[in-house]
């Protein structure tokens, strides 16, 4: 191979390096993403883990909106100022920062994760990003303020384009694993129904 192929090559390999700052900016480049997602937790004393899926959405001027379908019917709706979840049809509970601060603040960090901001990612976590290659990525979090240091040990997660998988080890041995697939940005802004929601949840 000509010297000169070889530095083009590493050159090459260095422009299509992903940074978190990248990775930022793609995030936000997507106002309006709709996935479905498969969640499944594994809890120590039980046996089989707990299985559950759904649909969310998660928008840039609006917030995240979490409709879980089974194996029973629960939403949760987040923006900046209050947490809503309502489930199997049950009187829908509010939290804010007001009556439920440390709550809030972790709920408010879902955002975050997802959007990949790494100003509230750097005043919380280590931070150990990992570049794979081909657009691939994966970001490491260890917690170092308090609840979530003493909630999560760590908080991994992964993907290309979009997020594909959020990866939760707790305190307590248990793990949480989420995987995102089916991702959509048309329409690229919310539908009246979808505004809907976010104003009544």
């Amino acid at each position: 191979m000509k010297p000169s192929l070889l530095l083009l090559l590493l050159l090459s390999s260095c422009v299509n390096a992903v940074t978190l700052d990248e990775l930022q900016q793609r995030f936000t480049t997507q106002p309006v993403v709709r996935a479905h997602f498969e969640q499944v937790r594994s809890i120590k004393e039980m046996a089989q883990p707990l299985r559950s899926q759904g649909e969310m959405i998660i928008a840039l001027d609006a917030g995240l909106l979490w409709d879980q379908h089974t194996p029973f019917p629960m939403q949760l709706m987040l923006n900046d100022t209050r947490m809503v979840q309502a489930v199997n049809g049950q009187a829908p509970q509010v939290i804010t920062a007001k009556n439920n601060p440390q709550m809030f603040q972790f709920n408010h960090l879902l955002r975050a994760l997802f959007q990949a901001d790494r100003k509230v990612l750097e005043q919380n976590f280590r931070i150990d990003f990992n570049d794979r290659g081909n657009g691939q990525w994966a970001l490491h979090l260890t917690p170092v303020t308090t609840p979530l240091d003493k909630i999560f040990a760590t908080i991994d997660l992964s993907g290309e384009r979009y997020l594909n998988a959020i990866h939760l080890n707790d305190k307590q041995g248990d793990s949480t694993d989420i995987t995102f697939s089916q991702h959509r940005l048309t329409p690229p802004t919310l539908t009246d129904e979808e505004r809907k929601r976010f104003a009544s949840e």
